[in-house]
């Protein structure tokens, strides 16, 4: 069951954010105007956990600002935090599935109710940013029609453990 965020469950916010296996990289390469990606597999694969979220009421009470939780009966499973973007697109600015619930459908539901609610607000698309060396969550965007419309190697430079450069991933209605 998909229901939108309240005052009442955002206590519930990074129930689904756990751990992923960080297993390669994506290549991306940029010719002819098209962007396209190889992928290059690490010999000692490890796993990787972004920090909790701070979420605040702006998502419950402002317009152009949603977030979205996944429930299996009573338990968050999974989340997508979604604004409209000043290009006309939705911004997914986070999605997160719980470590059980991944390759099980939970994150095409979100993904499709991010289209219905980007549709509703009238937004040409989506787009979202996530890291080259999360080659799963590459795999379900390109799986679901999105397509690499930049690449940013600056993005998390200061950052001396990151290594790792952003890609910007679009889907367009």
């Amino acid at each position: 069951m998909i229901i939108k965020m309240t005052q009442l469950n955002m206590k519930d916010f990074n129930k689904p954010n756990e751990p992923f296996a960080v297993f390669g990289r994506i290549v991306p390469a940029f010719e002819n105007n098209v962007w396209t990606y190889t992928e290059e597999l690490f010999s000692k694969p490890y796993f990787k956990k972004y920090e909790d979220d701070e979420i605040d009421a702006s998502y419950v009470d402002e317009e152009g600002k949603v977030v979205f939780f996944y429930y299996v009966e009573s338990s968050c499973v999974g989340r997508i935090k979604l604004r409209s973007n000043w290009n006309g697109y939705a911004l997914i600015e986070d999605i997160a599935v719980a470590k059980n619930y991944r390759k099980n459908g939970v994150g095409t539901a979100l993904l499709h109710k991010a289209i219905e609610w980007a549709k509703e607000n009238h937004l040409c698309g989506l787009m979202l940013e996530t890291q080259d060396i999360n080659v799963s969550a590459c795999h379900f965007y390109a799986k679901h029609h999105f397509v690499i419309g930049a690449v940013d190697t600056m993005l998390y430079s200061n950052f001396p453990t990151a290594n790792e450069i952003a890609i910007f991933w679009y889907c367009k209605f």
